[in-house]
Parts: structure tokens; C-alpha cells; sequence
């Protein structure tokens, strides 16, 4: 095969052995020390560790001059005045005082440079990139941009293939020489298309010296607490010259390309970071993708003709697949898409396009066309019935004439059980009728019969794509009026599909929400060419996440920094705004799961019929009560209801209170019980109050978190939990202070999932009831058969409360919680006058409370808990042994808990890694939240609904996350 003979077209420096290199280090820079060759495609490069400090000894290509070299030199000297905080690889003068040191190797006279040794790891490894290690990529380019701008030096006078000026030239030149002949044809075809977009803008492009590297492989990273490598710095300059400034950016952008799970969306924060550093005038966000491509393009063939000329580099072989991703990705998405979506990003869209028919396209439709809401807030689609798949066509049904909306994220597009977001965007309308209707051209144009039916109609404006029409009217110039054929009857439903877009080709019906934007932008809305008016542009609404923290207190925190806006939920799944659904793996209060029809149904009817205080006679108050005290001990036979759980353990201290004529209380640590002022105070947890320990009231006494994986008894030592908290309060009752109560929950659940140690209630209670205290069973998360083996966690301990606490799920999400105690101590409360809760027990909370209880025995959901719990944490536990973060998998049932360590020895917990995976869950469809003191577990406590297939797909994720990165 013949090469291109071309003079530009470099060939890699022939191999050097370390020894040489060590006797030039020693000759030209007097510098002894190992030396280790680390690979490179055109220069070599040799990382030098000596007495002096850490280099590396880079050998020049021939085909780079020494004014070039010491142009590099001054341009890292310039921005290390300019950046001080920025890591940059300065030269090392040789024994001469020059930067530049010649020698000679086999007769061939080459040149060497001796730099600092910047410290950190490249991110071109890191598999997964999260959009803040891509911000900071896109900031650092944008700060180099900037700083180099006032650099001058002598330019090479020599074709640079690396100038994007020049990409064209350089695929043109290598695609016909290249191995893999269809990858190269693909790189040139797009190289030409890009080009054609870049050309039109090239002269009005600014021009200055660029890194012209800036790679995920070509920064250093420092390790951020959360395990992220992050940017600090940059190396290797042999790409210096001058260029487009918005090269830089484009070819950052490329880099990111191929990580874990990049799309093309994934450069926003890199270009949003760089604008905000070095903004981008208008011509060069219009070149900004094209370069991205032409870029890809460049790297796919240079990347050939690489390792065509030196097949044992392997440095420059295994790019090639790496290479091939990045192209692959950028030309995933139109490029006229991606300069949209770029110009929406940044606040910049261009005036929308207008089109103006003269002729009614369905001249027959009716004066009334009913709008369907498919949207995620849609009433008719509840109950789990926007997953049918004829959901549309249901809604339809009946009506003359019915229309979608343009631009709407589709609930009846949405899929669960996947970690892919679902193209849930129209970029069209769809028409039902009641018959068949005539479609006529509504303007001048030219028609195209397509093999699977669809027609176009290119005219002046954007193309007009319709879809479900019978067509006999013959391709080619068609006029306005001119009958094109019948709506098509599909599946007994008469649908006419109607799409424009100013692209060239065809386009696809719905699109992915990240790419909405880019894709609307060039999708105007075809709605006009039905009503004669279109739709109108949605009104502007403020931030709803700014609203929120302008309106609601903001000590009331919300889920991540930047939370999707969830507005529906079905089962064991939730549904933000833009259709995509979320695994919810957090939420404990829907215990049932989302949106259950028994229940809406119980609540509508009974709201219709009655809904008062529970000072008024009824019957569901009653049956309530009776059926909590069914499903417990026979000596708790009273029951008082209110409407949380703060509102429970509030009552339930004040009863042990009233009833046993003392305050003082014993809790254990690390636990959280409510926000009222009795059930704060038993809290001490620090996660939910760094505060906690050292602002209890002095009546309140702490035992230790009887935690046996990480407290100070572990495995079969924390038996002594127990025996410590029993001597505990015993002491305290010699002290003077002798306990009115003990609170716990019977399952540590503030810690994780954590069982309590064989025995501890059973020491402890009978510890707190010797001297004449009252044990408070702390039910509120882990009861209601959420454990799985047992419907209350006491019954775990075998052993029997004074009074029992529960809320959260008793209501699914209603507010409601109830105590449950002997009428000895119930009767006790009337020494501090009488309780009455205004909406605890109402007619419609008792309905709620009796409607779960029927839900959670007629589904056997306690049974599915204890089925499919112990699935997830048999696969949890499998995890744990490829994954070396994992602990310990905590829990019963479907309270679980991953705990995530960074040392399995000292057992430090990964806080920060936790948040960060939390936030890379989100990404990839599940929802779930840390818990513990240190805030390194995964609480892990999904509606009782959870199918094996749900607990798969979440295994699955957290797997890729643990292995790719977060």
C-alpha cells in the first residue's frame, strides 16, 4: 500500500532505549536518575526520577523546530504568570543555560527538552466523566484561551495536520491510505459536511495562539474527596501555534466523547464553563459542533495512518477504538441540531422559522379539534395507564377530531425499568379522526413518496412530513390545494401524523429530552396548518426551583443540587416533567407504591361523603382502631391517631411522662425520631443536627449506637450493646434519674438497615421496667411488614412494648400515625388535661389507614418484601465482593442498606463518594438517598411493590456506576 508522500505527514520519532535516554539526560542537563519510556505517538517521552526532582525528558519530532520548542517553552513561562494556580510542565534550561538541547541518536540529529514533572492522573481513563469534571475541562480551556491571547512568538512556518484550519486537508490527504477503508469513508464524508458549515464563518473567526490540545489526556487531576479526578492542570504543548480560539473548545469537547455513557449533550457544561471564562461570539458557537466533528474525523485517520507507519506503537493502537467512539458520538446527532441545541443552552436561540400555507391541509376537519394532554400531569392517564399501548388511541376515542401537542414530553412515551431516557418529545402533531379525511397540499412544492408510506412536501420553508396517508398522488412539483390522499385508517383509529423541519433529512417523530431543545428548534410547530393560529409559544415561567426557595422556607431541603421536577408516580416508579421515569428506591412513606387506584378511589369516595374531626361519631375511627390493635400484642388495646410521625413519639413520651410521673428519658445514639420538641429531643442523630449531642435537654440520656459493624463492639461482641445499655440505666436510677422511658426502633434504621444485636431489647427493657420505666417501640420506617419475616420490627426481639409508634406507611403517603399502648397508660394522659388532634382519625385519614391495611394483606405485600428484599440483597452481597467500596450490606426485607467504605480495615466512611453516586443514579434512572451519621449508606427502602425485575434493573445501575465511575 502506498503512503501519501505529502511533506506535513510526520513520522514518530524511531525508538529510543531507556539507556540512551539516560546518558542524554546526564549529558544535556547534567541530571542523573531512572528513566522509564511512557509511550507517545509522534515525540517520545521518558518519565526521569532523580535527586534533584521529577521530569520528564520529552524527544522532539524531528519535524518540529527549535524555535517551535522554545516557543512552547515561553508560552508555559507566560502562563505560569498568568495562571499561578494552573499546574504547567516548565523546562528545566540544560547544562548551557537552553531549553532546547540537541544530540545525536543512530546519525539522526534530533532535539530534547527536560520539564518539570507535573504531578496528577489524566481523566482519560476515567471512564465516566460527571458534568463537573467536564465543567472544570471546559473552565481550564477557557482560562488557557484567554491567558494565551496576548502571547505572541514566531509562528511555525509549516503545515500544522493538528490546526483544525487544516482538517479538511488532513482527512482528504490520510482517509484513501487507511486500513479500515468504511471507517475512513465515514470520517471523510462527515469532514466534508462539517467543513461546508465551518466555511461560511471561517474568515470572522478569531485567531491566536491555542494549546491546541487540551485532552482529557493531556490535563492532571487531583482526586476530590468524592473520588473524582478533577482538572488542575496542563501538559504537553507540542500542539502550540495559532489557531481558531474555538478550537480549544472543540477539541476538549471531542475528548469527552468517548467516556462511559457520553453523548453529545454532555459537552453543555464544558461549553457553558468556557463561555462563562472566554465567551464565544455568535460565528463561533455556529462552527462549534462542525469542529467537533472535523476534529473526530482527523483523529479516526491520523489514528490509521499512525499505527500504519509504526504498527509496534502501542500507544497510538489502542486509541483507535477510542478514537472511533468519539467519532461515532459526534456524528450520533445532526450537526445543524447541535449548533441549535448549543444556541438554546447559552440563552442564544436564533428567530424561529415561519411557513404560511395557502391551502388548508384537511379542508374537511371539523370546527372543533379537542387538545389531548399526554403530558406527565395528564388526568385520564392515571392508574398506570399511560403504559397501555394504545393509551393515545383510548384517549381519542369517540371524538370527532383530536389533536396532540407539539413539543409536549409524552407520558405515554415513557418506559420504566431502564436506565436509557425514552425519546418522549413530539416534534410533531397527531390528528385522530372519527373517518377518513382528505390531506391536500397546503403550499408549493415538490412531493416525495417514501417505501414505508410516509410523504414529503419541500417547498420554500421547512419540509412537511406526513405520516397515515393512503397517497396515489404521483412525486415530483405538486401545487397548493392539490389532493395528496386519505388519513389511513391504523389499528381501527384514524390518525394523520404531521411533522416540519428544516433539516434535509428525515427526521425522527420524538427525541430524547436532552436533545429537545436542538431538535424543536428546528421542528417548528405544524399545529397552524390544522387550526389556521397554531398553538402560541408557551408563557415564560419562572424557575419553579427558584419559586420554591423564594417561597418555601428553605431549611426544608430538597432531594440534589439540581432535582428533576417529579409530578406523577405509579407503583414503585416516579415521573418528572420531561417523561422519564425514576426506580424509586427511597421512598418508605408509599408504602403501597405510587398512585394506587384503591386508595384514590376510597379517598374520593369518602371525601364526597364525609370528612370531620374525630371528636364526631363514625365508624372508620373506630374499625381503624380496631384492626391496629389485631395486628398487635393483646395488651395494646388503645389506640390514638394523629398525622405524622414527630406527632407519635411526641405522644408517646408524653404518655410514658404522665404515666410514670418522671421526664427523664433514655435514647440511643445516632437515632432520629421527629421535629416536635419531645421527638427532637430523643433525636441524636448528627446527620439531621450536627448539634444533636451537645444540645439535648438535660433530662435526656444517651446509651451508645448499638451499631455492630462499625460501633465499638462488632460481630459476636455486640452482645455487650445490651448488657452496657442495662447497667446504663441502672446507673441513672441510683443517680436520682430514673427513667420514665426508653425509646429505640426495634430495626436500626437511622443507621442503615441495621439489625439490633440478638437480645438488646429484651436486656434493655427489662433494665428500663425494673425501675419503672416505659419501653416506646419507634415503628414509624421499619414497621407495617416492611421487614419482610416480621409485620412489626419488636417482634424481631421477641419482645413486647409499652407503646407503639407508627406513621409514614400506615397512610402511603397521607398524613397519618398512630400510638398504640394499654388503657392503663392511655388513661394516665388525663392527668395533663385531654388530646384531640384535629385531622388525626378523620374520616378520610381512618379510610386511608383501613384502605392499606386491605391493600398491604390482599397484595401479600409483606410477603413480596421478604421475597424480593431478599433477591436485592443477595445481589447486593454479590456486588460487594467485585466491589471493594461496598462494606457491608445491611437490612431485612426492604429496609436495606449498602454501606460504602473507603478502607475495609479502618472502616472510614466514602461520605462524599456516596453523594456523588447518588447523583450518578439519578442520571441513570433510580432514585435513592444517603443515610447514617456519615452519611455512607444507601438507604435503600423502596414501596413494597418492588418487583424482581425493578430490583435487577438497580442492581445493574449501581454495578455501573461502581464500575465505570461517578
Amino acid at each position: 500500500m502506498g503512503l501519501p508522500s505529502t511533506d506535513w505527514l510526520v513520522r514518530p520519532v524511531a525508538p529510543i532505549d531507556e539507556a540512551t535516554a539516560a546518558a542524554v539526560l546526564a549529558a544535556r542537563f547534567g541530571v542523573h536518575g531512572s528513566v522509564r519510556d511512557l509511550g507517545s505517538q509522534q515525540d517520545r517521552n521518558y518519565r526521569v526520577r532523580g535527586g534533584t526532582g521529577e521530569y520528564v525528558l520529552k524527544i522532539a519530532n524531528s519535524a518540529t523546530g527549535q524555535d517551535e520548542l522554545r516557543a512552547q517553552c515561553a508560552a508555559v513561562e507566560h502562563l505560569a504568570r498568568a495562571l499561578p494556580d494552573v499546574r504547567l510542565p516548565r523546562a528545566r534550561p540544560g547544562t548551557d543555560g537552553d531549553v532546547v538541547q540537541p544530540f545525536t541518536a543512530d546519525g539522526v540529529r534530533l532535539d530534547c527538552r527536560l520539564l518539570e514533572f507535573v504531578p496528577g492522573e489524566p481523566i482519560m481513563d476515567s471512564r465516566y466523566l460527571a458534568p463537573v469534571v467536564v465543567a472544570r475541562l471546559g473552565e481550564l480551556a477557557g482560562r488557557i484561551a484567554a491567558a494565551l491571547a496576548d502571547f505572541t512568538a514566531s509562528d511555525p512556518d509549516r503545515f500544522r495536520p493538528w490546526d483544525l484550519r487544516n482538517a479538511l486537508a488532513v482527512v482528504e490527504t490520510l482517509a484513501p491510505h487507511c486500513p479500515d477503508r468504511a471507517r475512513a469513508d465515514q470520517a471523510l464524508s462527515a469532514a466534508r459536511a462539517a467543513h461546508a458549515l465551518v466555511e461560511p464563518h471561517a474568515g470572522g473567526l478569531p485567531v491566536q495562539f491555542v494549546h491546541g490540545d487540551i485532552t482529557d489526556n493531556n490535563v492532571v487531576c487531583e482526586t476530590a474527596p468524592d473520588g473524582r479526578r478533577m482538572p488542575v492542570g496542563v501538559i504537553d504543548f507540542g500542539d502550540l501555534g495559532t489557531g481558531w480560539t474555538v478550537a480549544e473548545l472543540a477539541v476538549a469537547c471531542t475528548s469527552v466523547l468517548h467516556h462511559h455513557g457520553a453523548g453529545p449533550t454532555s459537552v453543555l457544561p464544558a461549553v457553558h464553563a468556557f463561555d462563562a471564562v472566554r465567551p464565544l461570539t455568535d460565528g463561533e458557537l455556529a462552527v462549534l459542533w462542525p469542529l467537533v466533528v472535523l476534529r473526530a474525523a482527523v483523529l479516526v485517520v491520523s489514528g490509521q495512518y499512525d499505527v500504519l507507519q509504526d504498527p509496534d506503537n502501542g500507544y497510538a493502537s489502542a486509541a483507535l477504538d477510542r478514537e472511533w467512539a468519539m467519532f461515532e458520538a459526534a456524528v450520533s446527532v445532526p450537526t445543524e441540531v447541535m449548533t441549535a441545541h448549543l444556541r438554546v443552552s447559552l440563552g442564544r436561540p436564533r428567530p424561529s422559522v415561519t411557513t404560511v400555507a395557502t391551502h388548508p391541509l384537511v379542508p374537511e376537519l371539523p370546527a372543533s379539534v379537542i387538545e389531548l394532554d399526554l403530558s406527565t400531569e395528564s388526568e385520564p392517564l392515571h392508574s398506570g395507564r399511560w403504559l397501555d399501548a394504545d393509551a393515545e388511541a383510548v384517549l381519542a376515542s369517540g371524538l370527532a377530531a383530536a389533536r396532540t401537542r407539539h413539543g409536549e414530553f409524552r407520558l405515554t412515551r415513557t418506559t420504566v425499568d431502564t436506565m436509557d431516557a425514552p425519546a418522549t418529545c413530539a416534534l410533531g402533531v397527531d390528528l385522530y379522526l372519527a373517518g377518513p379525511s382528505r390531506v391536500h397540499a397546503p403550499w408549493d412544492g415538490t412531493l416525495t413518496r417514501h417505501p414505508d408510506g410516509t410523504i414529503s412536501l419541500r417547498g420554500e420553508g421547512p419540509t412537511l412530513w406526513l405520516y397515515g396517508v393512503d397517497s396515489g398522488a404521483e412525486p415530483g412539483p405538486t401545487t397548493a390545494g392539490q389532493l395528496l390522499g386519505t388519513v389511513a385508517e391504523r389499528d381501527g383509529t384514524h390518525v394523520l401524523g404531521l411533522q416540519l423541519c428544516e433539516l434535509a433529512e428525515r427526521p425522527p417523530r420524538f427525541t430524547t429530552p436532552d436533545l429537545a431543545a436542538g431538535r424543536l428548534a428546528l421542528s417548528p410547530d405544524p399545529t397552524h396548518l390544522l387550526n389556521g393560529r397554531g398553538t402560541g409559544e408557551p408563557p415564560a415561567e419562572k424557575d419553579l426551583l427558584a419559586r420554591r426557595d423564594q417561597a418555601f422556607a428553605t431549611v426544608q431541603e430538597h432531594y440534589y443540587d439540581r432535582p428533576p421536577r417529579i409530578e406523577r408516580g405509579w407503583r414503585h416508579h416516579l415521573v418528572d416533567t420531561r417523561g422519564r421515569a425514576y426506580l424509586d428506591m427511597l421512598n418508605n412513606v408509599t408504602i403501597l407504591g405510587h398512585g394506587h387506584p384503591a386508595l384514590s378511589d376510597a379517598v374520593h369516595r369518602q371525601w364526597q361523603r364525609l370528612n370531620t374531626n374525630s371528636r364526631f361519631h363514625y365508624g372508620s375511627v373506630v374499625e381503624l382502631s380496631e384492626r391496629l390493635t389485631a395486628l398487635l400484642p393483646a395488651e395494646l388495646d388503645t389506640v390514638f391517631l394523629v398525622n405524622s410521625g414527630s406527632e407519635a413519639v411526641d405522644l408517646a413520651l408524653r404518655l410514658a411522662w404522665a404515666a410514670t410521673g418522671r421526664q427523664d428519658t433514655v435514647t440511643v445514639e445516632e437515632a432520629y425520631h421527629g421535629w416536635t420538641y419531645a421527638s427532637d429531643a430523643v433525636s441524636t442523630s448528627i446527620a439531621d443536627n450536627p448539634n444533636a449531642l451537645s444540645s439535648r435537654p438535660s433530662w435526656i440520656h444517651t446509651v451508645a449506637a448499638p451499631n455492630s459493624y462499625r460501633g465499638r463492639h462488632r460481630g459476636a461482641e455486640a452482645w455487650r450493646y445490651g448488657t452496657e445499655a442495662a447497667e446504663r440505666i441502672a446507673e441513672l436510677a441510683e443517680q436520682g434519674h430514673r427513667p420514665g422511658a426508653f425509646i429505640c426502633e426495634p430495626f436500626y434504621g437511622n443507621a442503615g438497615g441495621i439489625p439490633l444485636p440478638d437480645g438488646y431489647l429484651r436486656q434493655v427493657y427489662e433494665a428500663t421496667r425494673a425501675v419503672g420505666g416505659l419501653c416506646i417501640a419507634d415503628e414509624v420506617q421499619v414497621g407495617y411488614g416492611r421487614l419482610g419475616t416480621h409485620f412489626w420490627g419488636f417482634e424481631q426481639q421477641g419482645v413486647v412494648p409499652d407503646i407503639v409508634t407508627v406513621a409514614k406507611g400506615m397512610g402511603n403517603g397521607h398524613p397519618l400515625g398512630a400510638v398504640i399502648t394499654r388503657r392503663e397508660i392511655a388513661d394516665a394522659y388525663r392527668t395533663q388535661g385531654y388530646f384531640f388532634s384535629s385531622a388525626g382519625g378523620s374520616p378520610v385519614s381512618s379510610v386511608v389507614g383501613l384502605t392499606v391495611l386491605d391493600v398491604l394483606r390482599d397484595e401479600r405485600l409483606q410477603e413480596n418484601a421478604r421475597d424480593v428484599g431478599g433477591y436485592v440483597k443477595e445481589r447486593l452481597e454479590q456486588l460487594a465482593l467485585r466491589h471493594p467500596l461496598i462494606g457491608a450490606v445491611h437490612g431485612s426485607g426492604l429496609y436495606l442498606g449498602v454501606e460504602f467504605v473507603r478502607d475495609p480495615g479502618t472502616l472510614e466512611p466514602a461520605t462524599e463518594e456516596t453523594a456523588a453516586i447518588c447523583d450518578r443514579l439519578r442520571e441513570l434512572g433510580v432514585i435513592v438517598q444517603p443515610t447514617s451519621d456519615r452519611q455512607c449508606v444507601l438507604k435503600i427502602k423502596p414501596p413494597l411493590c418492588l418487583t424482581r425485575r425493578s430490583a435487577d434493573v438497580f442492581v445493574a445501575a449501581l454495578d455501573d456506576v461502581l464500575t465505570n465511575g461517578w
